[in-house]
């Protein structure tokens, strides 16, 4: 099992967060909470990243993601959390769950 470490910075500039990352806040902060991935994954908001035409966006461990939409945001955690596994990912877990 992959313990790699994230630091995860979100973009909580106004267009981003009007956009989609006020609810992928709420559901990064979920999926850390019922992984138990506190101390793996480092969850900070930072102000606008000046890429408003891409956002909303997201970093990780430096590598920015463009139109990350809470949708698509457990499985770009997934990804970080286990690329150097040689293991296949669970399935995702459904995101209207982690909302609750």
């Amino acid at each position: 099992m992959s313990t790699r470490q994230l630091d995860v910075e979100i973009c909580m500039g106004s267009s981003c967060f009007s956009r989609g990352n006020n609810k992928s806040l709420e559901i990064i902060q979920s999926f850390i909470k019922k992984g138990n991935l506190e101390a793996r994954i480092q969850l900070r908001g930072c102000l606008c990243q000046n890429k408003c035409n891409s956002g909303p966006v997201i970093q990780i461990n430096g590598v920015l993601y463009k139109e990350v939409y809470p949708v698509t945001v457990v499985d770009i955690l997934n990804e970080a959390l286990h690329a150097d596994d040689d293991v296949v990912v669970p399935e995702t877990p459904n995101v209207a769950e982690l909302q609750h």
